[in-house]
């Protein structure tokens, strides 16, 4: 099953430009959650759990064809949900080598993210890109 989203992460960043307090940005983010697609129970899985969030998060990287890469995640919390969104804006259907070649830090600086979100947030969402880029990794490794 393709994740589609309905925005882009520029649309994401002039959003959060656009609104104004944290509360209507949180509810933002919390609304793009929503529009995650929900993982399979057979996903929800130790193997594809990720370490260092205070909330259960469950990623997987899926190689497709021409090095293309398919993410899917799901959380149990509401705001965890709609950063996965903008993860999944950011790397999903990119390359190994664009995915390495991202740095997301500074889109999470543009949206406020590094500064508005609690420490264990931030850990978690640092988490969920290590371990997207530690896939993407493996995937370079084992061709080479």
């Amino acid at each position: 099953m393709a994740i589609t989203l309905d925005t882009t992460i520029e649309e994401v960043i002039e959003n959060f430009e656009f609104l104004g307090d944290w509360e209507e940005k949180f509810t933002y983010l919390i609304e793009l959650g929503k529009k995650l697609p929900a993982l399979s129970d057979k996903d929800m899985i130790e193997q594809y759990r990720v370490q260092g969030c205070q909330a259960s998060v469950w990623l997987r990287v899926i190689p497709k064809k021409n090095d293309i890469y398919e993410i899917y995640a799901d959380s149990d919390a509401f705001i965890v949900k709609g950063l996965i969104v903008v993860l999944l804006l950011i790397y999903n259907y990119k390359t190994a080598k664009q995915i390495l070649d991202t740095d997301s830090s500074k889109i999470f600086e543009q949206l406020g993210l590094d500064k508005h979100l609690s420490p264990t947030r931030r850990n978690g969402l640092h988490s969920m890109v290590s371990r997207i880029k530690a896939l993407a990794n493996d995937s370079i490794t084992k061709v080479s």
